[in-house]
């Protein structure tokens, strides 16, 4: 009986990633973008301590991975997509686009379609162990809900941040996430800063960015965290 709680402890942890997921979408299509965020946040902490418990406990299994990655798809997927399609419905339209205006909201769910080719991509990629190829997609979910909130929350923004913008930014998003530029991962072998120094200047930057625009400046950091690991791959 305890081998059985034990081996079903991580994919529980995992299950609790997807209702968060759930509740994230469900909030996200009632324009309520702070509650996504924050589900999307819980969402995050659980897919972080599933794949820990699983090494801890050694019961990794591959319905774990799968159950893993159907979870992501919600709620760094789904979610992300709910809250864009949310936004869309909110930002002004161009007149040259007042045609397909009804149309253009259901580009949002591009974000979980191109989420579903990265989680898989990542399952396969042996090159991922230690950094990412592609943005991440809890990344890309942290940023689409902190700029819905950013411009849900400034009725300056909400003016001038109209549909094409938006349209723009889902489609660079979505090739982001499947594209091979490599991403540093936050993960710490040493404490050393000859081999971490691009993630100590990354979280340095990061907590004044966020000390300065709280909620908002997750948009911002996930923009340096790009930036970076663009500035780092020319480099090298």
């Amino acid at each position: 009986m305890p081998n059985i709680i034990i081996r079903n402890i991580p994919n529980s942890i995992t299950s609790c990633n997807l209702f968060c997921g759930c509740i994230a979408s469900y909030m996200a299509f009632l324009g309520d973008y702070r509650n996504a965020m924050l589900f999307i946040v819980l969402g995050a902490v659980f897919d972080f301590f599933d794949g820990m418990s699983a090494r801890l406990l050694k019961v990794s299994s591959p319905i774990g991975k799968e159950l893993d990655s159907l979870a992501d798809n919600i709620t760094f997927g789904l979610a992300p997509s709910a809250i864009v399609f949310s936004l869309f419905k909110e930002v002004n339209i161009p007149e040259f686009m007042l045609g397909i205006s009804k149309l253009i909201p259901y580009c949002a769910f591009l974000i979980s379609v191109f989420s579903a080719l990265r989680l898989a991509k990542f399952n396969l990629d042996e090159r991922q162990t230690s950094s990412f190829i592609g943005m991440p997609t809890p990344a890309n979910a942290l940023f689409w809900s902190s700029l819905a909130i950013c411009i849900n929350e400034n009725s300056i923004l909400l003016e001038e941040f109209n549909a094409l913008y938006l349209l723009l930014l889902v489609i660079i998003m979505s090739l982001l996430l499947v594209s091979e530029l490599p991403m540093f991962s936050l993960k710490f072998k040493n404490l050393s800063w000859k081999y971490n120094s691009i993630k100590y200047i990354f979280l340095i930057v990061s907590i004044i960015l966020l000390t300065l625009f709280r909620l908002s400046g997750i948009t911002i950091v996930i923009i340096w965290y790009i930036i970076l690991s663009a500035i780092t791959y020319k480099k090298s």
